[in-house]
């Protein structure tokens, strides 16, 4: 079963304080479903485009 979140419920998920953070990710390309005026976000999509957008962090000297 897929859960679906609303905005707001996603940038909890996430640990986000801003919709900036969000909409940066849906610019990114971070999959949305808009039913009538409501939009939300499968819990899968979420975790499906961080996995992909995972990089190591590299020691800068």
């Amino acid at each position: 079963m897929t859960e679906y979140f609303s905005y707001k419920q996603a940038m909890e998920y996430l640990g986000f304080d801003s919709y900036k953070s969000l909409t940066s990710l849906i610019k990114s390309g971070l999959p949305t479903i808009q039913v009538g005026k409501t939009k939300k976000i499968s819990k899968s999509a979420i975790d499906k485009f961080m996995n992909e957008h995972q990089s190591s962090a590299k020691e800068v000297n």
